[in-house]
């Protein structure tokens, strides 16, 4: 019965490791030359998939047509940079991107391997993110109100839809009536609302009733 070393076949010195019988490699340790930058891994890792672009590589699939550079590494055309947290996905399971890449970048080429795994785990940080950017974020819109004397406490009594008291500032008399100086005021009131919704009329009487408030507020 021949031996195991008997059935494999060292490639010269072009780095292409053992081939068997059937001429399929059989070393452990592969080189992938991905967009020109080498990468070195094992044959357990790139076929963690099995029904990955990767895996059939490495079981010199047929119908998959991959050439090799002068090494002996298989060459892909892709983009190298989105490559090593594809490899390390593989590797231990967990999906670590460094903060000049993006998720849509690396989706496209976890298609592209067909890690199905990988993609899933991709498009729900994708959708996780883009729901935390739409949460409703609530903030507190001011309203300047300016009335009379006789019409404050009507008013103040008859606030509705939310809105709330902050603030009273007097501007001096208006008017006279007979005899009688007739004061009149700046009522500011507010509300919580959606910032996403917030009109640039809310915002700006956001910022009037603001800057009223720190007017008032000095001595």
């Amino acid at each position: 019965m021949p031996s195991k070393m008997a059935e494999e076949t060292r490639v010269g010195e072009s780095g292409e490791g053992l081939r068997d019988r059937s001429g399929r490699r059989t070393g452990e340790w592969i080189r992938l030359n991905v967009g020109g930058r080498l990468f070195t891994t094992t044959r357990t890792t790139l076929c963690r998939d099995t029904r990955s672009f990767l895996y059939r590589l490495c079981r010199d699939d047929p119908q998959l047509a991959v050439d090799t550079d002068e090494s002996g590494a298989y060459l892909i055309d892709r983009d190298p940079s989105y490559f090593g947290p594809v490899l390390n996905y593989l590797r231990h399971g967990k999906l670590v991107l460094d903060k000049n890449l993006s998720e849509e970048g690396l989706l496209v080429e976890a298609e592209f391997y067909n890690i199905a795994d990988l993609v899933t785990l991709i498009q729900d940080k994708m959708a996780d993110r883009k729901l935390h950017k739409t949460q409703v974020h609530v903030s507190k819109v001011f309203r300047v109100l300016q009335c009379s004397e006789e019409e404050l406490t009507q008013m103040v009594s008859t606030m509705s839809d939310g809105w709330n008291f902050e603030q009273l500032v007097s501007i001096g008399s208006s008017y006279k009536y007979g005899s009688e100086d007739h004061a009149e005021f700046l009522c500011i009131v507010s509300r919580d609302c959606p910032s996403t919704t917030t009109s640039d009329s809310a915002t700006e009487h956001t910022d009037r009733g603001q800057v009223l408030q720190q007017k008032a507020s000095r001595p």
